[in-house]
């Protein structure tokens, strides 16, 4: 009796446990593809970074800066401006930078200052203290209008515990630059460099004096534009932006006759790159930044 009792209980217990031993066989069989199928990945649709910031997509960005030159042969370009920029999305954007800036002689004008006479004299081709130093240009105004592209970004953690986003830019354009130089009339007094007052006596009257030639270094340059740079984000509307510019176009720094042909004309301009550093401080508008899902 008691055999048939177990016996009893012992069915009973297994056909309850049947269908739940059954069960993840069966929704694996469901699960698994048929023979010939693929397996779908249910990954490829999703976003690659959920809830990201999107620090910069369909903002404006004003940007107050400070810029010097870095490769400036007699005269440092020290000065501050603005930077504006629309983010059309999350990597391409366009805009534009206008910057006043001042000079500063380099520590090459003052070593050769230091070599030439104080006076002028036209008995010599070496130029006096007066010729050298007003036929040098300055850059009072430049500036760009560009396309950038904003392939990078990510986030910056110290310990583990502080993060801050960053983004890397790329830009490139076209340059403008306003120059002046304000060379005495006293000195640049040639109106027709390089060219004999009388070819009937050319040994006499020969033009061989560069040095009271007009530097011919003032005026409107277009040019081209490259640059890149990061955005250090301090908060979701604020960010640090250091960047490198390339302003290149048509010029002739020292105003002086660069290619030895005793005149200075418009065949001793050069096309220059003029590097700058730069820094600033970004601000995003509007201040709300939106997130991808």
């Amino acid at each position: 009796m008691k055999n048939t009792t177990f016996k009893l209980a012992g069915l009973v217990t297994v056909g309850l446990l049947a269908p739940t031993l059954a069960s993840p066989s069966s929704a694996f069989a469901e699960d698994a593809p048929a023979i010939g199928s693929q397996k779908r990945n249910y990954l490829e649709e999703q976003p690659a970074v959920r809830h990201r910031l999107l620090l910069v997509a369909k903002r404006l960005e004003l940007t107050p800066l400070f810029e010097s030159t870095i490769n400036a042969d007699f005269r440092h370009f020290i000065g501050g401006g603005l930077k504006i920029e629309y983010h059309l999305g999350d990597m391409l954007s366009i805009g534009g930078i206008f910057v006043g800036s001042t000079a500063l002689d380099t520590k090459l004008t003052k070593r050769v200052t230091e070599t030439l006479e104080p006076n002028v004299d036209n008995q010599t081709r070496e130029p006096s203290v007066q010729e050298f130093t007003q036929r040098l240009n300055t850059i009072p105004l430049h500036g760009a209008a560009y396309v950038s592209l904003t392939p990078w970004y990510g986030k910056l953690a110290a310990f583990g515990k502080a993060y801050v986003n960053f983004d890397f830019y790329f830009q490139a354009g076209v340059s403008f630059a306003s120059l002046k130089s304000d060379c005495d009339p006293g000195i640049c007094n040639d109106p027709m460099p390089g060219i004999d007052p009388d070819p009937a006596d050319p040994m006499v009257n020969a033009d061989d004096n560069p040095n009271n030639d007009p530097p011919l270094n003032s005026g409107f340059r277009p040019g081209l534009y490259l640059g890149g740079g990061i955005h250090v984000f301090v908060n979701d509307f604020i960010a640090l932006d250091f960047a490198i510019r390339d302003y290149a176009f048509t010029d002739n720094p020292s105003g002086a006759d660069f290619n030895a042909d005793l005149a200075v004309q418009d065949d001793d301009s050069r096309f220059l790159h003029h590097l700058f550093a730069g820094v600033g401080v970004s601000v995003m508008l509007p201040f709300k930044v939106k997130r991808t899902r």
